[in-house]
């Protein structure tokens, strides 16, 4: 099988973002690297650039690495982590953080680009529950 787009979570919690990872790992298969920039380097709550520029080099197989982050300082993070070393095919995408990952873990599990997994992503904001 060719290489999967990846997905880095960036989040404030370790805990919430690696209750997520297990959801992620289960909709699709096991098969899509899912990295975590959650969490401080002493295990405390808030943001790590260096954590996200390691999650972003674990994610990436080649096919591309869609980041997202979970609220605010995380966003400006991985804004700046991104910018600051540029690596080909990570893109950080403006999506609801669960809603938005199970839709690019599903589709990247499918085997699709980065465009259409960034798509399906960003598409999930508009998920209805109810």
């Amino acid at each position: 099988m060719a290489d999967l787009v990846g997905v880095v979570l960036v989040s404030h919690s370790a805990g919430m973002a690696a209750g997520l990872r297990e959801l992620l790992a289960e909709l699709g298969g096991g098969a899509v690297r899912v990295a975590l920039a959650a969490g401080t380097e002493d295990g405390g709550l808030g943001t790590s650039y260096d954590l996200v520029l390691r999650a972003v080099a674990e994610a990436d197989t080649g096919a591309g690495v869609v980041v997202l982050p979970d609220l605010g300082s995380s966003v400006l993070t991985a804004r700046a982590a991104l910018a600051d070393h540029p690596r080909p095919g990570a893109v950080l995408v403006d999506a609801p953080f669960v809603e938005g990952a199970v839709a690019a873990v599903v589709a990247a599990s499918a085997g699709a680009a980065l465009a259409e997994v960034t798509a399906a992503a960003e598409d999930a904001r508009g998920f209805r529950k109810l």
